[in-house]
């Protein structure tokens, strides 16, 4: 241990150089080791005065000998690999590159000095080589993470314990074995047979010993390695070991895995989205095809959280073109990069512009021959549009009717509107906005010479979209600061971005004309419980580390959503998470006239009048700001 410490006080240390003078040091070496190979292969054929004599009289073609050695190794890559990593598998390398040199040694014997040295000799000096090489590389590896280990000695190495002892858990800890700042402290497995047993010198546990092993020896990180493990079983292994103060973390799952986009070693934190989500149901493939395969399609909202996922799923199923319409220059910037970086064969097409400009928006379906719209440009967030009534409505409501009378003048096949929960007995202008939204989709699809299918599709909270309460808790737990909630009791249906578009893709296409479509959204969250797991995720104590502070329900805002107005009046469909609801349609020569005074006041920015417009029109919208 004296020698070690000796040698990483008063020698550079290795990872410190460059790759040139790493390669120059692994090559003196090997020159150093090759002298001594051929020294001792001279002596088992002449005692040590022959040896010495036959070195002097052949100083030069021996020193040639050596020279040519070294560039045959470098010809061959051997000093390509990374040293710390080297195992038995550079064998094969060096075992090639030895074979040559001992073809060369034998060739200038024979032309130099065959009648003083027999050839014999670079025979057996390729096989000390081969042994001698092989093991220093072993040793040099050896001696670097030696030096590692005490260059960490004084600092705060990170106990892990891997939770599966199968192939992923083996793979995960060798790539853990080449980062000294990680300790393996055990693997956690249900498989009684191997109970009791290690792997890789390090003892294997039940589940149930997680708890008695953290209070012998805690640890800070406890990592899943079981690539098909399901959301459910997830959720429960995390819910049984949330008392602990530690973080929870994941390898890719078996999907990932098979695409070879990412490896076993890839460690991730579990997000919060992966503990609230469903089981993944496969999607039918014929439904998201229909409205979009070999189709001109155009998203609006197209750099929105809803708008940019229908973006990357509606391009992988090869649409004739799709067009990208967004008001924000910079999310639409995004949006059409990230597409092109794909590199499909699709061509896109990025507009800037605002859905209420209806003669730009009719030439931009013209121009494309669009057959198929999303509609998922709204402003969404509760609050804002609750202080800005006017503004929120004119854009839902006005945006919702120009795109879709323009779609019908244009020949459009299918419109789908993205509508939200919130439009359910509306407490806010926002879902008041939206379910006016909807009685303008209801009422152009009833009519008689409609020949666009319409069609709406009504969703809860979507996962880490922006504004939405995940990255804000994330955010505020990073930063050591207490969660803001605004009631204990509130609840919320989430759904992740990608299932909702591909839901509403599938809706979509069953539509036909004037359905309301309902995704299955599984039971609602507490926000307080999300938060307390959401900080319990990341090692630490509620209340205690991190605060929960209750601010009150803002203007607006629901204790609890719902998804239908009625909720007897729901039909199952041909996809198992879609629903079709009824709910009450105002035909459109009542509705016009309610639309045009709504629209007329929101452009005065009359919000006052609009609120009264927005109560005629929605009778069960209940908000304190309606006089």
């Amino acid at each position: 241990m004296l020698i070690w410490n000796l040698l990483f006080l008063f020698t550079p240390k290795y990872s410190d150089l460059s790759r040139y003078q790493k390669q120059i040091i692994l090559s003196c070496f090997d020159c150093f080791i090759s002298l001594l190979s051929i020294f001792f292969a001279f002596t088992l054929f002449y005692d040590i005065s022959e040896t010495f004599e036959l070195f002097n009289n052949f100083i030069p073609l021996i020193a040639f000998y050596l020279l040519l050695k070294v560039l045959i190794f470098q010809l061959f890559g051997l000093y390509l690999p990374v040293t710390k990593y080297t195992d038995l598998d550079i064998t094969f390398k060096i075992t090639q590159s030895v074979i040559v040199s001992v073809g060369v040694g034998i060739l200038l014997i024979y032309v130099f000095a065959s009648e003083s040295i027999t050839e014999s000799v670079i025979v057996v000096d390729g096989f000390i080589s081969i042994i001698s090489i092989t093991a220093s590389r072993i040793m040099i590896r050896y001696l670097i993470k030696s030096l590692q280990i005490l260059e960490l000695d004084s600092q705060q190495k990170e106990y892990v314990v891997i939770y599966g002892a199968g192939s992923a858990g083996y793979q995960l800890a060798q790539s853990l074995e080449q980062n000294p700042e990680y300790k393996l402290l055990a693997f956690v497995d249900d498989n009684p047979e191997i109970q009791g047993r290690s792997l890789l010198g390090v003892p294997i546990y039940f589940p149930n010993h997680i708890i008695s092993l953290y209070d012998q020896k805690p640890f800070g990180t406890l990592i899943f390695a079981i690539p098909n493990l399901t959301t459910s079983r997830r959720r429960e292994m995390v819910e049984g070991f949330k008392q602990l103060p530690i973080n929870f973390k994941t390898i890719p799952n078996l999907k990932e895995l098979l695409s070879t986009k990412a490896s076993v070693s890839e460690i991730k934190n579990i997000e919060m989205t992966e503990l609230l989500g469903r089981e993944e149901i496969i999607p039918n493939q014929n439904l998201l095809k229909t409205n979009i395969t070999d189709k001109a399609v155009l998203v609006t909202g197209a750099g929105g959280s809803i708008g940019s996922e229908l973006c990357r799923q509606i391009v992988e199923l090869q649409p004739k073109c799709l067009v990208l319409f967004e008001l924000n220059e910079f999310a639409l910037y995004t949006i059409d990069m990230e597409l092109r970086e794909k590199k499909v064969d699709v061509p896109i097409y990025p507009y800037l512009g605002n859905i209420t400009d209806e003669l730009y928006f009719e030439s931009i379906l013209k121009k494309h021959h669009i057959e198929t719209v999303y509609h998922a440009a709204a402003y969404k967030h509760v609050p804002l549009v609750e202080m800005n009534p006017s503004i929120g409505v004119y854009n839902n409501v006005a945006g919702t009717l120009i795109t879709a009378r323009s779609s019908l003048a244009c020949g459009v096949k299918n419109y789908v509107l993205i509508s939200t929960d919130k439009a359910v007995r509306p407490t806010n202008v926002m879902g008041a906005s939206k379910r006016v939204a909807e009685l303008v989709i209801q009422g152009l699809a009833a009519q008689d010479d409609t020949k666009t299918t319409f069609a709406m599709v009504r969703f809860g909270n979507v996962l880490n979209s922006s504004g939405s309460v995940i990255p804000r808790f994330r955010k505020q737990i990073s930063e050591g600061k207490s969660i803001t909630l605004t009631h204990k009791e509130i609840t919320r249906y989430f759904i992740s971005i990608p299932e909702a578009v591909s839901l509403v893709i599938q809706a979509g296409a069953m539509a036909k004309g004037g359905e309301i479509f309902l995704l299955d959204m599984g039971n609602p969250v507490r926000i307080y419980d999300l938060a307390v797991k959401m900080i319990e995720l990341s090692g630490m104590i509620p209340e205690k580390d991190i605060k929960i502070d209750i601010i009150g329900l803002r203007p607006g805002e629901k204790l609890y959503e719902e998804l239908l107005i009625d909720t007897n009046n729901s039909s199952p469909s041909q996809h198992p998470q879609i629903f079709s609801g009824n709910e009450p349609i105002i035909n459109w020569e009542t509705l016009q006239p309610n639309l045009d005074n709504l629209l007329s006041y929101a452009k005065e920015r009359n919000s006052e009048e609009v609120l009264k417009q927005l109560k005629i029109l929605v009778p069960e919208f209940n908000n304190p700001l309606i006089i």
